[in-house]
C-alpha cells in the first residue's frame, strides 16, 4: 500500500493560478498635441541684439538684449528694427527677460540677483529688487510676476514685494520634467516658454505646470542657417490684434507667425 501510494503521487497535478497583465489593461497616455508656426511675415532685426525678452506693450516692441558690456533695454520701431529708445546696464549686469505689469518694465538679469524695475513710458529707472536664484525668463498673468531660472520650475512673485507666492514643476506626459526653460509669454491664459537650444515652444498651464502642447518652429530660421547660439529666444503677443512675434538671439529677422496644425 505504501509503495503504491507513493508511486501514485508523481502524477499529481498542482494548479498555480498566474494573473496576467492583460487582465487589467492599462489605458496608454495619450502625447501631447504638437502644433507649427507658420511664418506671417518678417521684418528687420538687429543682428547684433542678443535677445533676452520680447514684448508687445501699447503697439510698441520692447526687447532686452544680453552680454556683459551689452545688454540694453530698447523700445523698437516694428516696421524697420529701428531702436528708438535705449537704457544701457551697467558693465557688470547681463540682461535677460523683461516683461511689462502695472506700467512698469522689469527686467531680470542673469547671476547678479537682480530686477530692474523702469516706468513704462519713459524707461526711466525707478527701482530694483533682489533674487537668490538665477534670473532667466519673465512674463506676468496681469496680477504676478511669473519667472523661470533655467530649470523645470516656475515662480509666481508679487511685483510689489518680490517675494515667491508658489511655484510649478513643469511637466510633459508621464511626469516628465521639461528644463531650459528660457523667454516666457503669456498668451490667452497659458504660459509660452522657449527651450534653450530648442525650436519650440512649449505650451505650459499656469495651474499645475503640465505642458498642453509644443509648437514646433523648426522651419522659421533653420539651425543651418545660424551659429549654435543664436537660438530662438524671444516670444511677444499682441493681446489686442492677437498678433504673435517671435526672434532669437542675433537673428537678422523678426517673424511674425501664426499657430497652425501639422
Amino acid at each position: 500500500m505504501i509503495s503504491n501510494l507513493l508511486v501514485s503521487t508523481r502524477f499529481v497535478v498542482i494548479w498555480v493560478p498566474i494573473l496576467m497583465a492583460s487582465c487589467s489593461p492599462t489605458q496608454k497616455q495619450k502625447k501631447t498635441p504638437v502644433q507649427r508656426g507658420q511664418v506671417v511675415q518678417s521684418f528687420p532685426h538687429d543682428p547684433l541684439a542678443f535677445t533676452q525678452g520680447l514684448v508687445m506693450h501699447e503697439g510698441s516692441l520692447l526687447e532686452g538684449t544680453g552680454q556683459k558690456g551689452n545688454s540694453t533695454l530698447r523700445k523698437v520701431n516694428l516696421e524697420d528694427g529701428k531702436v528708438l529708445l535705449q537704457v544701457t546696464l551697467a558693465p557688470a549686469y547681463f540682461g535677460e527677460g523683461i516683461t511689462v505689469l502695472n506700467d512698469k518694465i522689469f527686467q531680470l538679469t542673469w547671476r547678479e540677483n537682480t530686477c530692474f524695475v523702469y516706468d513704462a513710458k519713459t524707461m526711466i529707472y525707478e527701482k530694483s529688487h533682489q533674487y537668490t536664484f538665477e534670473g532667466w525668463g519673465i512674463t506676468n498673468n496681469g496680477k504676478e510676476l511669473i519667472l523661470s531660472d533655467g530649470t523645470s520650475v516656475l515662480r509666481f512673485i508679487d511685483p510689489d514685494t518680490f517675494r515667491v507666492l508658489r511655484q510649478v514643476q513643469v511637466s510633459d506626459t508621464g511626469g516628465k520634467k521639461i528644463k531650459q526653460l528660457n523667454e516666457l509669454e503669456f498668451v490667452d491664459g497659458e504660459i509660452w516658454a522657449n527651450i534653450w537650444y530648442e525650436d519650440v515652444i512649449a505650451r505650459i498651464s499656469p495651474d499645475n505646470g503640465r505642458i498642453v502642447g509644443w509648437i514646433d518652429l523648426g522651419d522659421v530660421y533653420p539651425k543651418q542657417q545660424r551659429d549654435k547660439e543664436s537660438v530662438m529666444n524671444g516670444i511677444a503677443y499682441d493681446q489686442d490684434s492677437k498678433r504673435l512675434f517671435i526672434t532669437g538671439k542675433n537673428w537678422p529677422k523678426l517673424y511674425e507667425i501664426k499657430v497652425v496644425d501639422r
